[in-house]
């Protein structure tokens, strides 16, 4: 699947230049001495947004550690080969449970090669999400162990839940309700609530794990535009299979994924109905594998709006397509339970892997690949122009498309880097340079910014900077108050008339604090209840 790679560059999906700017922009506050990124600096061409508060950090923090070992060209093809790695090994771990070595292999390279997993490495390039679905395997088998040995199964599944929140939100919430359903089988299969009470340990435990990004991201969603992230195009009603409306292209891309997603259901049942013979071998990973895939299908048609509106948080999820994470472990593992009882098994295989090498070929030679996104966006960082925002990232009351000096065409840079301070016309309230005054830069970085002025009149400083409630300013160790451009929300500072020191920080909000603590306490839990549930040796 990274083969591609070597011959044609990148493959420039969807969300590409997002997840690279941001692994650029993480890269950078390492240097700085940051060591866990709250503010991307360079977001907005410069301006800033809260984007790591909001993102789950997992995605970010791996691909800036790939950048920061080889080059940023080879990063984002290092990254979906360690996730691709590492989807196939949860599914071998979850496969050989159930079936024999040779047929949990081929359930392996089935889930890593899944028609899904082809569309996001390609057309959609959302490395979060391939990242989240390398755990949903784990997330199955976690479950079947709660189901068997309820309260001893518990810390796996809650480090595996917890680890889901931590890499990608819309699969951390399919993953949630997936946990749900399959702790509701579980439970109705063993006739016993032990399961769900267990099961619900866990997921408590996995929230406890990820408070630290959970309890920011929910609470600050306050402070920012989070509603645009299921807006027009973006919204649930918009994406359902084979769905109408809207522009060309983005229906031209719904249709693309909806046949795909259609196939893999038709192919998922037709593999299902081949391994029922099998099915008294592992009758509880059965039901599961085939309630998860049946939820999972009926939620991504029409048919399901009603849940979509009224179930917490789903909307969210953006795409009901997005399911298909969880399809795809039923997809594999059915795949491989067929093909091991299957009396002309050679036929099951040049079939499946017709089928995969013809959508591999179809997809990647109907995406985009591009060498000069990666260095494009280095450059476009070094050399102080920064990079795209986004909108449900901006703080409230912030128009990115309006900002001084940012291009009418947002995606491009500005023809010029943006001056790091300018000044407050009195007289007009417009953004004028700093004249008649003098600043001098002290320290800049992504969390503190720190300014001596002198100036013989009081003075307005309007910052490349957009307000957010975390950020605090003193004015000779003194604390002031921000103000912010109408529309805009850019960070204007009033400065006394003389000399004086202007010290700017990100501090750190009381509810990060919380959620810090949560998760400190969640980890000494997760740790104590291992040692206790831990099976017992003997000689």
């Amino acid at each position: 699947m990274v083969t591609p790679v070597f011959f044609l560059g990148n493959a420039s999906g969807h969300d590409f230049q997002f997840h690279l700017a941001s692994w650029l922009d993480v890269a950078g506050q390492w240097r700085q001495g940051i060591m866990y990124p709250r503010w991307a600096e360079w977001a907005n061409w410069g301006y800033g947004e809260p984007r790591f508060i909001f993102y789950p950090p997992a995605s970010w923090l791996l691909g800036a550690a790939l950048g920061s070992i080889v080059r940023w060209q080879a990063a984002p093809g290092a990254y979906v080969w360690l996730s691709l790695v590492a989807g196939g090994m949860a599914m071998w771990r979850l496969a050989r449970e159930w079936l024999s070595p040779r047929e949990a292999i081929a359930a392996a390279i089935f889930f890593a090669v899944n028609p899904y997993n082809l569309l996001i490495v390609y057309y959609r390039s959302d490395f979060a999400e391939l990242l989240a679905a390398a755990f949903f395997p784990l997330l199955m088998l976690g479950t079947l162990r709660v189901t068997r040995d309820a309260w001893r199964g518990v810390p796996f599944l809650g480090l595996v839940f917890g680890a889901i929140w931590l890499c990608n939100a819309p699969a951390a919430v399919i993953a949630t309700y997936s946990l749900a359903l399959l702790l509701v089988v579980g439970s109705a299969l063993a006739r016993n609530i032990r399961p769900l009470l267990a099961g619900g340990a866990a997921m408590t435990m996995g929230f406890g794990l990820a408070a630290f990004y959970i309890l920011p991201a929910a609470w600050e969603q306050r402070w920012v535009q989070i509603a645009q992230a299921v807006s027009d195009n973006l919204r649930p009603e918009q994406n359902f299979i084979f769905a109408r409306g809207g522009d060309p292209d983005f229906i031209l891309f719904n249709w693309k994924v909806s046949s795909l997603a259609l196939g893999m259901m038709l192919i998922s049942g037709i593999l299902a109905v081949l391994a029922t013979r099998r099915r008294r071998e592992f009758p509880e990973l059965w039901w599961m594998l085939l309630a998860v895939a049946t939820v999972s299908s009926f939620l991504m048609f029409a048919p399901s709006e009603i849940f979509w509106r009224f179930l917490p948080k789903l909307r969210f999820v953006q795409f009901p397509w997005r399911w298909l994470d969880a399809l795809s472990v039923a997809f594999a593992f059915f795949a491989a339970a067929a093909l091991g009882r299957s009396r002309k098994q050679w036929i099951l295989w040049i079939a499946i892997l017709c089928i995969l090498a013809a959508t591999a070929t179809a997809i990647a030679q109907d995406a985009w690949w591009d060498s000069d996104d990666a260095p494009t966006l280095a450059d476009w960082i070094h050399s102080g122009f920064g990079y795209e925002g986004t909108d449900e990232y901006a703080p409230r009351g912030c128009d990115r498309y309006q900002l001084p000096g940012v291009t009418a065409d947002s995606e491009e840079p500005p023809s010029l880097p943006i001056p790091e301070f300018s000044k407050v016309d009195p007289d007009s309230d417009e953004i004028v340079p700093a004249a008649g005054m003098r600043v001098h830069i002290e320290r800049w970085t992504a969390e503190r910014r720190v300014l001596s002025t002198e100036s013989a009149t009081p003075v307005h400083i309007a910052l490349r900077l957009v307000n957010y409630p975390a950020w605090e300013a003193r004015v000779d160790g003194q604390q002031i108050a921000i103000g912010s451009r109408p529309e805009t929300a850019q960070m204007v500072l009033a400065v006394p008339a003389g000399a004086h020191i202007v010290d700017l920080s990100f501090r750190r909000t009381l509810d990060r604090t919380i959620g810090d603590a949560i998760s400190i306490l969640s980890m000494l839990a997760f740790i104590a209840f291992t040692l206790i549930k831990r099976p017992l040796t003997h000689p």
